[in-house]
């Protein structure tokens, strides 16, 4: 029965979910135009908002777990593992008042409405992962802009995102960079539970009655240690608690 649910509503979700997509990027255009950063994030925030709920129709739940304090006095450095786009959107909606911005691959800046259009003009940073010289200027150039206006960054080091859950080893370089340039900012990891399951099935149909889990851990201030083992200790926080 499961199965035979999932149908329907993956062709519920999926219309759902492309409407935003097409819906909110003018919206975002205008609001950037007219209102600039501020107006801007906050028809992010809503448009994000708006595919948590398209999540819902799969029967998708949403848990926060965060038992400490996230600094707003200071730029953070989110990281955690990546299982699934749809990762995003709880990071965005329920972290909104740190303005967290990606650490994305170039790709994804043209060709998707709303998603491409935010990384391109939202304070987010699109690298080549193919040229490790030139992402590692543009990792710098993006510490010291999140420097300079208190906002957040994210990244999944792992790079690209576990089908299985099970974790990739972590790449050090890109998190190194932001832990040199923002000596000022605290490291949040967050783990991530369960997002994979939602394309358990691949793209069609989409599983249903997921429980995605993402677990806020203690913050860590950047200037603790050296970048080096800040690393390997963000990365064994982060990989203890995947199910």
């Amino acid at each position: 029965m499961k199965k035979i649910l999932s149908y329907p509503l993956s062709v519920l979700f999926y219309f759902f979910f492309f409407l935003n997509l097409l819906v909110f990027h003018p919206i975002q255009w205008l609001c950037l135009k007219l209102g600039g950063y501020q107006a801007h994030k906050k028809s992010v925030d809503i448009f994000n908002f708006f595919l948590i709920g398209c999540l819902h129709i799969l029967g998708t739940r949403f848990t926060i777990e965060s038992s400490y304090d996230i600094p707003i006095e200071k730029p953070c450095i989110f990281v955690a593992n990546h299982q699934g786009m749809y990762d995003i959107p709880p990071i965005i909606w329920y972290l909104r008042k740190h303005h967290p911005k990606f650490v994305s691959k170039k790709e994804l800046g043209k060709g998707i409405p709303s998603i491409s259009f935010n990384l391109r003009h939202g304070g987010s940073v699109l690298i080549d992962r193919k040229n490790p010289r030139e992402s590692l200027s543009k990792m710098g150039k993006f510490a010291k802009y999140l420097n300079e206006t208190n906002r957040s960054a994210v990244i999944f080091p792992e790079g690209t995102r576990s089908r299985t859950g099970a974790p990739k080893k972590f790449a050090k370089s890109g998190m190194q960079m932001l832990f040199k340039k923002m000596p000022e900012a605290s490291i949040v990891p967050i783990t991530i539970n369960n997002s994979w399951k939602l394309f358990k099935n691949g793209n069609f149909p989409m599983e249903i009655g997921v429980h995605v889990k993402l677990k806020i851990h203690e913050s860590i201030p950047v200037i603790s240690d050296n970048p080096e083992s800040l690393v390997a200790k963000v990365e064994r926080i982060i990989i203890a608690d995947i199910k």
